[in-house]
């Protein structure tokens, strides 16, 4: 059976995998000059110098159009992988009919469907695995200088997450082609429940996969009259910031802060009083167990529904 299933994925497998080895070859020689120019510019010691922007801005001008493009490739991949490998698994069976023969031979439902989720659901695994690596390893110089890992762009697009995409994805597309029974609204649910959970992880279920911590500081006034900072450094390079707040003196929120009738109290202070920001962040050092954890939630949610498919298939 896996025989069989490769023989009939080999070209979709030759083209997605043929493309990842000419993208490797891009990145490899690209992700070694990027290297070269980091250590050339001397962001590493700009803060001793004094010039960080520049330093900063002159580096990362660098491969903007290729870095660009390679982000949404990795998030949209898995998207793709579900939507053209796992939809149609199934659907298509049911759609031409041909299931009446696939399924009445020697080999069982159960393992039919084994040796395609073996051979197709693994290459889909595999396949956002490694563009994931590929640009982790490529934009680790650049991540070094944004400091911003967290941030929801570069989160979904480093690391182990895509694998975990990857399989949902894939799994998705095969419960919507089983109980649709239809290719192309398959496909079309299978996009739309992509994008629906990718949006509630972002915004819901990441920033409290762990509780998130607070930070208040006191603020004191740039230069210009208007405007205003935190007394105190109150995060570190890399941190999430989830909100960030202003109290007033009573301890409500507020977007206002008054300013009396002196005009030297923004210079003097006296109309902050009892003013506070309150951060509520997540540290930079929670970004693997993060990592981890999102990519647990999405592989557990795929076992689900890859069991409701075996259960189902059998009815």
């Amino acid at each position: 059976m896996i025989w069989l299933t490769w023989r009939q994925f080999r070209t979709q497998a030759a083209v997605v995998f043929g493309a990842l080895a000419v993208l490797a070859l891009v990145l490899t020689v690209t992700g070694l000059h990027l290297r070269h120019l980091y250590d050339a510019s001397g962001i590493a010691t700009c803060t001793t110098r004094g010039d960080c922007d520049p330093v900063t801005s002159a580096f990362m001008s660098n491969y903007s159009l290729l870095r660009q493009l390679l982000g949404p490739t990795v998030l949209v991949l898995p998207a793709i992988t579900g939507i053209f490998w796992g939809a149609p698994l199934v659907a298509r069976e049911l759609e031409s009919g041909t299931y009446r023969l696939a399924w009445t031979q020697s080999v069982s439902r159960t393992r039919w469907l084994t040796g395609k989720l073996t051979v197709v659901g693994l290459a889909s695994i595999a396949a956002s695995g490694l563009l994931s690596l590929l640009v982790t390893w490529w934009s680790s110089p650049i991540d070094r200088v944004n400091a911003e890992r967290f941030k929801a762009d570069i989160f979904n697009e480093r690391g182990i997450t895509p694998i975990g995409y990857a399989a949902f994805a894939f799994a998705l597309g095969l419960v919507a082609g089983l109980l649709i029974r239809r290719t192309l609204p398959a496909m079309a649910t299978t996009l739309v429940g992509y994008i629906a959970a990718q949006v509630a992880v972002i915004n819901w279920i990441r920033p409290n996969l762990r509780a998130p911590l607070h930070a208040t500081g006191a603020l004191q006034p740039l230069p210009g009259a208007g405007a205003f900072k935190p007394g105190a450094q109150l995060t570190k390079p890399g941190d999430w910031i989830i909100s960030s707040h202003i109290l007033d003196a009573t301890g409500h929120a507020t977007n206002t802060i008054r300013i009396g009738p002196d005009a030297g109290c923004v210079t003097t202070r006296t109309c902050l009083a009892g003013y506070r920001e309150v951060l509520t962040y997540q540290p930079a050092g929670r970004y693997w167990p993060f990592q981890w954890y999102e990519t647990s939630i999405y592989l557990s949610v795929a076992l689900v529904l890859v069991g409701f498919t075996f259960w189902l298939i059998k009815r």
